[in-house]
């Protein structure tokens, strides 16, 4: 069994917990589920889950802690939850490991020295059961396992990345998975959740002057230093509205996102002429009317 904790940040995932916990198969000697309030089955599905786990010698703490932010409610749980462990993980509840990914970290991460202090792992998106393999998301790579108390989630509302302290990083060869079993009325309730938190985030960026470069001193991929610098020297510089065109054109067409079927037209299709033209039109409304848009908190569905 490894010595890693894996902090869960829960809000009504009972359709996705059970299948996240069960695909480290028995390799993690603890889970810290954070949940914000769940009105749905969660506490009581934990309550089951620490009763399986304890059978192997494993065990998942549950902990609630009102929600402000994705990225202060994950530093709630890496400083108020008692993690004993040499190593811990960022995971989200609709995640799981792939077998390879669980069994490359059961025999990999005890052997590794200082300084390596962080392990990127690579991501695959699933939209609507199908693998989007091209497009240009895949794979994903993000910095999310790390020695305890070597790093932290940078406070920042939309695209906040783990921020390691010191050492360097090692990346893992296997995948881990994203797929959420919600249907797609909740993947566009979300996303118009999302462009509340994109335009506040603009309007702290672009109007307030605010840093928004990954720390001097911090590790993360490089992956994700290039998608911010592309993201707010580049996507934000084209025209309004034109951009969403542009984006989907790139994604569908110059990446290939064609190749993954109806599943992925759907997929690019609506992340740009939906949630990115959603975007664009509420930075007009705001533009328009001088809003000075409010932090949306919490998702409520």
């Amino acid at each position: 069994m490894v010595d890693i904790t894996v902090i869960i940040l829960t809000k009504n995932e009972e359709k996705n917990l059970k299948k996240c916990i069960e695909s480290f198969r028995g390799i993690a000697r603890r889970f810290v589920i954070v949940d914000s309030f769940s009105t749905d089955r969660t506490e009581e599905l934990c309550h089951k889950l620490n009763i399986e786990l304890n059978e192997i010698g494993s065990c998942l703490d549950f902990y609630q802690n009102k929600w402000s932010s994705y990225a202060d409610q994950f530093n709630w749980g890496l400083t108020n939850t008692d993690i004993s462990t040499e190593w811990a993980m960022r995971f989200d509840s609709d995640e799981e490991l792939t077998e390879e990914l669980a069994i490359e970290i059961e025999t990999k991460l005890s052997i590794l020295r200082e300084p390596i202090n962080g392990i990127i792992l690579r991501r695959r998106i699933y939209f609507m059961g199908r693998w989007i393999k091209h497009g240009g998301r895949y794979p994903e790579l993000l910095l999310r396992i790390f020695r305890t108390g070597k790093a932290y989630c940078e406070k920042k509302l939309m695209d906040e990345h783990m921020i390691l302290l010191e050492g360097t990083t090692f990346i893992f060869e296997h995948d881990l998975i994203d797929n959420n079993q919600k249907d797609l009325e909740w993947w566009i309730a979300k996303h118009n959740w999302y462009s509340d938190r994109e335009v506040y985030d603009y309007q702290m960026i672009f109007k307030n002057q605010v840093n928004d470069k990954l720390e001097k001193y911090g590790e993360s991929s490089r992956q994700a230093k290039m998608k911010r610098i592309i993201k707010n020297r580049g996507y934000y510089k084209l025209p309004q509205f034109f951009r969403a065109h542009i984006y989907f054109l790139y994604r569908y067409y110059i990446k290939l996102g064609i190749l993954d079927g109806p599943e992925g037209k759907i997929f690019h299709f609506l992340q740009a002429y939906w949630y990115r033209f959603l975007v664009d039109a509420k930075l007009y409304e705001c533009e328009k009317n001088s809003i000075i848009m409010k932090n949306p908190g919490e998702l409520k569905v």
